[in-house]
């Protein structure tokens, strides 16, 4: 066989354990999953079938039993049964597995050698049986449980979110002001892939705002077929571009952050908290939350997503803004040094801006062409002012909204800068990395000199 480590710890006592004979069958079930695994035929490790987390499971509720223990026939028939309903759940993505038919052959030689009834109570010390297999946060309750204390380490969390003109806030909680016109893709995984299409919000500038959000949810097992919504201006749907808005069966529970149930819902569903303005996707099978939302002609988007399905992508995935941020060639700002527009904040403040370079010339040569000047709606102190009223704290949603008033003279963007905080505050996981300063502001209420830059690169 070449590797015995390959097979699962304790499945050598299961094999011949004292006083408990003809056992056999599970050991030629045990090498077989192993001789699978180490072929790599991906017949026990694709998306559908299971058969190698039903045994994986069998082999932790089991490796403990001996026959000296009292009530070892109740326990070990209990996770026999567990073991056969975990198969019956898994059937019909399994067709024509070897492993599968191998293990569901295993299962009924033990039950009639054991005396085990088909009918009867299952293994309860082991949360992976009790889980519905089309809500994330109980299915993971056993993949993430240490087999001896069954204490719960909660699965992690990933947070993206992106705003205004546009500004993207990466999985790494980078913050970055982009133009990305046209279609990009946020994130695009083996479950979940989202797509942003931007447009410029001010002729002669490269600032761009986001006016067109597709979010597809690709099929998972018996959970759900592929789900397809999709948001523009003025168009922001309840329900999936088929018209449904769920998809499952109703018979799963809704776990809260803490895991605590709520109630019964749909593997995926849509919300509508406020008609054509703000909606939520909630996909429980793999955990994951989208929120939309229109604010003025411009959309806003913010994505709660377990790591390991963030990171379950391939090479030919790897063009992902929330993953990786924007390419360097479509950096507005540089390394988080925001620009504003003109006109130009008071002399006395000691502020310097860079003039665009001119179309074909040097770097090091003087553009004599005038920068692009932002609409002249709001002043450095009126927008300051107006993004106060929403933004107390001088971070980085606050000076993004600076930013965006300065550029677009339109007031929508204070409710959307507002707004993406507040998103990414109920979604975010890690409330110590919540705040963001701009790197010049060390803090201070004057936090201005980062900004120059940046807008001037937008009208460059």
């Amino acid at each position: 066989m070449g590797r015995a480590g390959c097979c699962y710890r304790g499945a050598e006592r299961l094999a011949s354990p004292p006083r408990v004979p003809r056992l056999r069958p599970l050991l030629l079930l045990l090498l077989a999953l192993c001789y699978g695994a180490h072929r790599g035929h991906c017949q026990v490790a694709t998306l559908q079938c299971r058969i190698q987390k039903c045994t994986t499971d069998f082999v932790s509720l089991t490796s403990h039993l001996t026959s000296a223990l009292d009530g070892f026939d109740v326990e070990f028939c209990k996770a026999l049964r567990s073991y056969s309903a975990c198969t019956q759940r898994t059937a019909k993505s399994c067709r024509g597995n070897l492993v599968f038919h191998s293990a569901v052959l295993g299962i009924s030689d033990l039950m009639t050698q054991r005396n085990c009834s088909r009918d009867g109570p299952t293994s309860s010390t082991h949360p992976e049986m009790q889980s519905e297999p089309c809500n994330y946060h109980s299915r993971t309750q056993h993949t993430h449980t240490h087999p001896r204390t069954h204490t719960h380490t909660p699965p992690g969390y990933l947070f993206c979110g992106l705003f205004g003109d546009p500004h993207l806030r990466t999985f790494k909680d980078s913050f970055q002001t982009c133009k990305v016109e046209g279609a990009w893709p946020l994130i695009d995984n083996n479950y979940l892939s989202v797509q942003v299409t931007n447009v410029p919000v001010v002729t002669g500038s490269s600032a761009t705002a986001t006016n067109k959000i597709t979010v597809i949810f690709k099929p998972f097992e018996e959970c759900t077929d592929q789900r397809v919504y999709q948001a523009v201006t003025d168009d922001l749907p309840a329900a999936f571009v088929d018209g449904t808005v769920s998809s499952g069966a109703p018979d799963h529970n809704l776990n809260g952050n803490n895991g605590d149930s709520t109630g019964k819902v749909q593997a995926l569903w849509i919300s509508e908290h406020s008609p054509g303005r703000h909606v939520e996707l909630h996909a429980g099978y793999i955990g994951v939350t989208v929120i939309v939302r229109q604010l003025g002609r411009y959309l806003t988007l913010a994505v709660r997503i377990p790591e390991e399905m963030a990171h379950a992508y391939d090479a030919t995935q790897d063009l992902q803004l929330c993953l990786n941020g924007c390419p360097t060639s479509e950096r507005i700002d540089r390394g988080g040094h925001l620009p504003l527009p003109l006109p130009l904040p008071h002399p006395a403040l000691g502020l310097q801006l860079q003039q665009p370079h001119g179309h074909g010339q040097s770097p090091h040569t003087h553009s004599h062409t005038a920068p692009y000047s932002a609409p002249q709606g709001f002043s450095m102190e009126g927008a300051r002012a107006r993004c106060r009223e929403q933004l107390e704290v001088q971070d980085i949603y606050f000076h993004s909204c600076v930013f965006d008033l300065l550029t677009t003279g339109d007031a929508n963007f204070t409710a959307a800068a507002f707004s993406a905080l507040k998103d990414m505050e109920s979604l975010h996981p890690h409330s110590e990395r919540w705040t963001i300063y701009p790197p010049s502001s060390a803090h201070t209420s004057q936090p201005i000199t980062w900004l120059l830059l940046l807008t001037l690169c937008a009208h460059g």
